[in-house]
């Protein structure tokens, strides 16, 4: 699977609060964790359910919420097998909105510059 998805820089709060918000779920963390483990081009939805637990119309779901926060692709792979990827330049940039400030207003923190922007 191919992704071309523009990174902001500094993602808007509202946009973070929406993709955490996304994972705020055992069921939907545990997915997303799943197609990270998977490598970028993703596993079949079946093999998903196998490594996850989560089968049926629960994973459809929960795909579903996933992908609609950015953070899971989807794709048809010959007449029927569907595989899904983790986002993975949306899965970083989530990362990077909890680090990118990290001691920023720390002080005393100014020995170890390369954990915060400012």
């Amino acid at each position: 699977m191919k992704y071309e998805s523009p990174i902001p820089k500094d993602m808007p709060l509202e946009i973070a609060a929406s993709k955490f918000a996304a994972l705020g779920s055992e069921q939907r963390l545990s997915v997303l964790r799943a197609l990270v483990r998977s490598g970028p081009s993703g596993i079949s939805i079946g093999a998903l359910g196998a490594r996850t637990g989560v089968t049926g119309s629960t994973l459809t779901h929960h795909l579903r919420i996933l992908t609609h926060a950015g953070l899971v692709r989807q794709e048809k792979q010959g007449r029927s097998i569907i595989c899904a990827a983790a986002a993975y330049e949306e899965v970083q940039a989530l990362s990077e909105f909890l680090v990118t400030q990290c001691c920023a207003d720390c002080e005393g923190c100014s020995e170890h510059p390369e954990h915060h922007d400012g």
